[in-house]
């Protein structure tokens, strides 16, 4: 079964209807004011052409990890005035998710206007395991739309989760695919089914358990996979490499060690960094010494050193094994790009994806907040994911719950 469009669902005549939206609008703040909004500024072309067509659009989504209950360092309220200075159509916000506020708004919301609902997560059934608590805010949600209604899922970023505004929805009104989500598994489609070769895999972030089942899936499939950022170490000292007070998952050893072995025989090839810039501390103004991977304790700080970035050798061979080609993927930065100091490999990785002439798709999270943080036009890439968790589940072959419920 294939799931509705957002075509179909305009072709059907919205005026005067309402919409209901799942959108991704989880964006970080920072003093009360979003500090990076390209999950707002890729959910708006879906909601202005549902506006563009008659409908009065209820937006629903989260931000952060309210513990059910309303917090207002989570609401939503800096996302509607980012929101509003992004586009033309005039936006409205509720005090509430299904509560007087959000039923008044709704009852006066105009043609082609936008109603940006509370965090959906202050309500403590959007992520019960209760089917029933799930089924009864998704009925409150509908209700909010009413018999003429429709919901649009255009949050790639969530539909891994099996939430009432997610997946339990679709069951109270008639569902449609937003287009984010439409290109985000075309995308990811190409990724896994029908990549042109060679295709490369970049992965970094701080953590090797995060993309063990990404690594797994991928390595029958990617010709060569760039191994960087924290856990790296892992890799390395599965190696038998001393890596100082670096990062390190231990009891991931073992699987490391396997999955060097595995790709060996499925000629795929993981190639790991050649030099470290090694730290003396956590920190902006730590001192940094670049050293050989074979050697990260033999610097001025000896086994107290940890490392926060790759190095300028390593840089340029993953530059160049990305020029070379077809297609790259590319998750998890390099370093700790927050600081200037330890962002240089993977603003090396986010030039190097700028010029190839090959399909390039920048991971969601941190891959995607660096490369904005860092200056880069987002244009000059292939595709910048907003999926997050989400993309990394559908790469590891599991199946995604929002878009089960889409019929997709």
């Amino acid at each position: 079964m294939t799931a509705a469009t957002l075509d179909a669902l305009i072709s059907e005549g919205l005026t005067g209807r309402r919409v209901l939206v799942r959108s991704d609008l989880n964006v970080p703040l920072k003093d009360g004011a979003v500090t990076d909004d390209g999950r707002i500024r890729a959910s708006l072309p879906v909601l202005e052409k549902l506006a563009a067509a008659g409908a009065r659009v209820l937006v629903t989504a989260h931000l952060g990890r309210p513990k059910g209950e309303p917090d207002p360092q989570y609401s939503l309220a800096p996302v509607a005035a980012r929101m509003a200075e992004l586009t033309e159509v005039t936006v409205r916000r509720a005090e509430d998710l299904v509560g007087e506020s959000a039923a008044a708004a709704s009852e006066e919301l105009g043609e082609g206007e936008i109603l940006l609902l509370e965090n959906v997560r202050f309500d403590p059934r959007e992520t019960s395991k209760d089917d029933d608590e799930r089924a009864a805010l998704a009925a409150e949600l509908a209700a909010l739309v009413g018999e003429t209604g429709a919901y649009v899922n255009d949050a790639f970023g969530a539909v891994h989760r099996r939430h009432a505004s997610v997946a339990d929805i679709t069951a109270k009104l008639p569902a449609y695919q937003g287009d984010l989500v439409r290109d985000e598994l075309e995308v990811l489609k190409r990724l896994t089914e029908t990549p042109q070769r060679p295709y490369t895999v970049v992965l970094g972030g701080s953590k090797v358990s995060d993309k063990l089942a990404v690594i797994e899936n991928l390595m029958s499939r990617a010709d060569t996979l760039l191994i960087g950022g924290g856990m790296v170490f892992t890799f390395l000292k599965a190696q038998g490499y001393g890596i100082g007070k670096s990062l390190v998952e231990n009891d991931k050893l073992e699987t490391v060690k396997g999955f060097l072995a595995e790709a060996e025989r499925m000629n795929c090839r993981i190639v790991l960094p050649t030099d470290i810039a090694m730290a003396s501390a956590f920190a902006a103004d730590a001192e940094v010494e670049v050293l050989p991977t074979e050697s990260l304790e033999s610097g001025k700080h000896g086994e107290q050193a940890l490392g926060l970035d790759i190095g300028p050798d390593t840089a340029a061979a993953f530059s160049k094994e990305i020029a070379q080609s077809n297609t790259v993927f590319w998750n998890g930065p390099m370093g700790v790009f927050e600081m200037e100091a330890f962002a240089k490999g993977t603003a090396a990785i986010a030039e190097a994806l700028t010029a190839t002439e090959g399909f390039t798709v920048v991971g969601g999270g941190d891959s995607a907040a660096a490369v904005r943080a860092l200056g880069f036009d987002e244009h000059s890439f292939g595709h910048i994911s907003t999926g997050g968790g989400a993309s990394l589940e559908y790469l590891e072959g599991k199946s995604l719950p929002g878009i089960d419920a889409l019929g997709g």
